[in-house]
């Protein structure tokens, strides 16, 4: 048996500015086309939270945030997991990087994130054994960063021209990174564009942890 896996989803509620389905809604679709489970992946950037509630007020914007995927792990069952993950963006830049394993509980208690920089954040993040890749690298706008601060490279985005994301596993491969693809899920029309299919279940961010970092997956690719 197989198992799909979508690895970049936005929420209505998470992403406020760019998303436009309810979770209960995007757990339905999914579950819908064979999928084994979602990793929530809200944008945690200046795009979702003014600056004013994120520097003054970091328990609720932490609280909001945190609170689209308490919304959707409602609609786990046991063919369908759901975990916590996050897409991060720091002031002044365009550059987004997708983190896995994180823990809810863990980011309660930092501070306003979107104040770090690469450095700092891939410290902060492989500190407690989080995983760290860059998003759409070669969409424009964005830089490419220092490769010694990620893990690896979001190679296949469903919303992502198809050169581009040829050259982001140029890129990968060249800086030996590891490499994942997801369907940077906002809106139904973009529903099951990526993702990985595995060999076995992943239950939880551990499980994720080690299927990502082993690469024993194929990557879905809808060109």
């Amino acid at each position: 048996m197989k198992y799909k896996y979508e690895l970049h989803t936005h929420t209505k509620y998470g992403s406020r500015q760019c998303g436009r389905t309810e979770p209960k809604d995007i757990a339905r679709m999914y579950k819908e086309k064979g999928y084994s489970g979602i990793v929530v992946t809200d944008h945690y950037s200046p795009l979702t939270f003014d600056f004013f509630h994120g520097y003054f007020n970091p328990k609720k914007f932490i609280d909001c945030y945190i609170g689209a995927y308490l919304d959707m792990k409602k609609y786990e069952d046991e063919h369908f997991s759901v975990m916590f993950g996050m897409e991060i963006r720091h002031y002044a830049t365009a550059n987004d990087y997708l983190i896995y394993g994180v823990d809810e509980n863990w980011l309660r208690q930092q501070g306003n994130l979107l104040l770090l920089w690469e450095r700092q954040m891939s410290e902060l993040m492989h500190s407690q054994g989080y995983l760290v890749y860059q998003a759409h690298p070669f969409r424009p706008g964005i830089t490419r960063c220092n490769p010694d601060y990620i893990d690896g490279v979001e190679i296949y985005n469903g919303k992502t021209p198809k050169k581009s994301n040829e050259k982001a596993e140029q890129w990968a491969r060249e800086n030996d990174k590891l490499m994942v693809s997801g369907s940077d899920f906002h809106v139904p029309s973009q529903l099951a564009r990526g993702g990985i299919i595995t060999e076995k279940p992943i239950k939880n961010n551990a499980d994720l942890l080690a299927t990502l970092k082993s690469m024993d997956f194929e990557m879905i690719k809808t060109y």
